[in-house]
Order: structure tokens, then sequence, then C-alpha cells
């Protein structure tokens, strides 16, 4: 009875909800100079005061503990376990163990014939920023104003009644990186979120996960500012782009240092005038914010290497990487990810040696970790099956991966790229409850996400009308 009345209120909570180079005196954001003292700056003018200033108000929906039992489970790090019981308990993954019993006081979902893998993890999305419907006044995804626009957050236009988000989970995906797009070499941080509905960005907002800052190399920068007459217009003078931000960044990354170790020693100092622009790519420098970089050829990755060690940063992941299988043994070696698609290849000149056993090949180098992602409000829906034609391919090209391996591209390897494997991205016990329990092998054709758990709570149920959760957006769309 308990675990009914909780299935009520989980579903009125679902039905009820939206899915919901330069310094002082640029364009970023800055301030021109500040109080000659070393009190207290007034609020917004000290970034550490409030690292996070648009805090994270998501809370998991609450849940019973829950006992998923005879199925086969993929855990996401490596192994397969035939009639296997995955148990829940507030939120977390409490056990995950073959021929388990349930205990008493779980609500009991029979898995047998099913399979059961963590909740997908979408690496690369545009949703709520390029949501649908797909009008001028929604397409929130590039501010392509300047190469250089690090200081816009993609959370800043994301809209989270986009009922892709919704589409998402029907294809059991639990977690999304919302990235700004590639138009400009630094274009703003990106933003990691639940799939959950929410009225607000805020309650969507992971906590505890990093920010990402994206960056481009390639063709996107210098075609969209060479067309306007202005630099970049080619690949060194995106290259020169880079650098002359990075220089920028370290000046003023020591100016406040500077003004630290003087506060800290009870001397009188000026702070520096706070740059919107600047306090991003600082961030990167402290190791505070990651690196996704859209970069499909591998000399234009060795390059971007070589500028990460210039200015001493790391690079997270390489996105969409097509040639990422001509550098897998430096990319491992640099543990940076590549997130990649099955077949996406040709549409640019960038992409045009793009491979289908590029994810194979990325994942085969010894510590190779490779992705499967969307960059798609059609494929996120689908990732089992992008994973699925990779995973294929591989096995042609004679690399013998079993799924329980390759089901990291869309689990535990996109986790690890975006900071959030100690939260999410396997069924290990003490993480995040996020799980799908699919009809088939998440590998086949045929298979699809039946029950999707986030925290614990039942999210999306195929056959329940009560967990298909609608937009705010699509309210009455169908009496007009």
């Amino acid at each position: 009875m308990k675990a009914a009345t909780a299935a009520v209120c989980v579903a009125a909570l679902l039905s009820g909800c939206a899915t919901t180079g330069t310094t002082t005196g640029s364009t970023s954001g800055s301030t021109s100079g500040s109080s000659a003292s070393s009190e207290a700056l007034p609020p917004g003018l000290d970034q550490d005061i409030r690292a996070d200033p648009f805090p994270s108000t998501y809370q998991p929906i609450g849940s019973g503990p829950v006992a998923i039992v005879g199925a086969t489970v993929f855990d996401g790090v490596g192994r397969r376990i035939e009639n296997g019981t995955v148990l829940m308990r507030d939120g977390k993954l409490e056990k995950i163990e073959a021929g388990l019993a349930a205990p008493a006081g779980y609500t009991v979902i029979d898995g047998r014939g099913k399979f059961v893998t963590p909740g997908i993890i979408d690496a690369h999305s545009h949703l709520g920023v390029y949501p649908s419907p797909a009008v001028p006044a929604l397409a929130d995804g590039n501010e392509a104003t300047s190469p250089n626009t690090a200081q816009v957050w993609a959370e800043h236009s994301l809209w989270p009644q986009d009922p892709g988000f919704n589409t998402a989970r029907a294809g059991g995906v639990t977690t999304l990186d919302i990235l700004p797009g590639s138009a400009n070499l630094f274009g703003g941080r990106s933003v990691t979120v639940r799939n959950v509905p929410s009225r607000t960005m805020q309650g969507m907002k992971m906590p505890g996960a990093p920010y990402s800052l994206k960056m481009a190399c390639g063709e996107n920068p210098s075609r969209v500012y060479g067309s306007r007459g202005q630099s970049p217009s080619t690949g060194m003078g995106n290259v020169a782009g880079y650098r002359a931000a990075w220089i920028n960044a370290r000046a003023y990354q020591k100016r406040w240092d500077d003004y630290r170790a003087k506060v800290a020693k009870g001397e009188k100092a000026e702070a520096p005038g706070r740059d919107l622009q600047m306090d991003t790519l600082a961030g990167v420098l402290r190791g505070d914010i990651l690196i996704q970089n859209h970069c499909y050829r591998a000399d234009e990755m060795a390059v971007m290497i070589d500028i990460s060690k210039e200015f001493g940063f790391h690079i997270a992941m390489f996105h969409h990487g097509s040639e990422g299988y001509k550098i897998a043994d430096v990319l491992a070696r640099e543990h940076i990810c590549v997130a990649t698609w099955a077949n996406w290849w040709g549409f640019k000149m960038e992409s045009f040696d793009g491979i289908e056993e590029n994810a194979a090949m990325v994942d085969a180098a010894p510590g190779g970790c490779a992705v499967i992602h969307s960059d798609d409000e059609n494929l996120t829906q689908r990732l089992n099956q992008e994973a699925a034609e990779a995973l294929s391919a591989a096995r042609r090209g004679g690399y013998a991966i079993p799924e329980e391996q390759a089901i990291r591209w869309i689990t535990s390897n996109p986790a690890k790229a975006l900071g959030i494997l100690d939260q999410t991205g396997s069924l290990e016990a003490g993480k995040r409850a996020d799980v799908v329990i699919w009809s088939a092998d998440p590998f086949s054709i045929y298979a699809q996400a039946e029950k999707v758990y986030i925290d614990g709570a039942l999210t999306y149920d195929r056959h329940d009308p009560r967990f298909q959760p609608r937009s705010d957006f699509q309210l009455g769309m169908e009496a007009r």
C-alpha cells in the first residue's frame, strides 16, 4: 500500500512540473576600478565570495526502496551479471549482486528477460538552448558576437520546458551536459543537468557537477568570423586567438593571486577589476573548470594539446573527434576522452576522414576513453542504438569488445569526462540510483527503455501514463 501511495505522489509531481584578449574595460562584464583597501569587497566584485551565484535547487523526488530482480545487469564498469538484483534505497544504489533475494519492504520489479544499465549520460547536448520548437526566439545556443565569449553560461539560455527533455528521458537519458554552440573559439560554460521535470534551470542543475568551458577548433570559428572580415579567418588565426586569451587569463589570475597574498599578510591592496570572461578562463587554469573541446581533425587535436601544455591546463574531452583513431595512443596517454558518433562523417571537410570504427579504436588504446554523444535532439533519444552501431562496426573491424565494456561509452565514460563519475555513470553501491530497465538487450534495435529511475525515483514508465510527464509548453496543444 505504501509503495502504491508513493507512486501516485511521484506521478502527481511529475505531471505538475514543467520539463522541464581583454581585461578591464572589455565588453565581457568587467568593472573599472575598485576600492583601494584590503577590506571585503562589495557583493559581486569578488568571484570567490560566491563562486556559483546561480546555485542548484535540485531535490531528488522521494522514493521508497526498490529491488529489481532476475535481470541481466551491465554495471557500467565492465561487469555483466546474470540473474542480477539491483537494490535502491533513499535515492542511492545499495547493492548489485547475482541471485540476491529482495529484502522485506522493497517494491519488487520483475526483471526476468530484461536488461538493466546505469542511466544514459549525453555528454554533448543542446536541449533547452536549442529546444523544440526550433524558432528564432528560442535559438539561444550560440553567442556568436565575438571569438571569445567565455563570459556566457549556457544555463542562462536553458528553457526547462523544452519537450526534448521528456523524449530523451524516454530513451533512458538521466543526465545531460548542455553546451553552448561551436561558433566561437571560446563558447562559454556548459551546465550538467538532471533530466527531471522542473520549473527552473536551477531545479535541474546537478549539485556538485563542475562547470566546463566549451572551446572549438577548426572550421566553425574561422568560417563565422572570416565571413565577417575579422580574425580568426584561418586555422592559424584560431590558434593565435586561443593563445592571446590564455595569456590574458594568466595575467588576470596573477593579479588576483597577488592581491589575495597581500590581504593575507594584512597589507592594504587594491583589488583587480573583475572580468567575467577572465573568471571562466582563470577557473580553467586553477583546475576548477573542465575543457570540452569541439575538434574533428587529429592534427588540430595535437595542436590543442600543445596549447594546453603551454598554459598549464588539461582538456577533458574532444567532442566529435572524427579522427580520434589516428592519435588514439596520444589521447590515451594524455587522459583525454573522445566523444563521437558511429557514422556521422563527410558533412564538411574536417569530418571527411571519419570512420565507423573510431570509437572502438579510441577505446582499444590502453587507457582509452570513448564516448558516444548526440549533438542532436533526435539522436539523444537513441544513444543506445548509436552505441550499438559503433559496436557492430568494431566487431566487423576485428575488435572483440563485449557489450558490458561498450556500455561504458554512454554511461561511465561520459561521467568521467564531465567530472561526475563519483556520483553517477555506474551501478555501484553509494552512487545515485540512476537506473534504466530495458525490454531487451540495449544493443538491440528492438530494445526500449521501459522504466527510468533518477535518484531511485521512477521518472518514466513506458506502460504507465502517470510516469510520462509532459512539458507545460505542450499542455493544451491538442485542443488548439
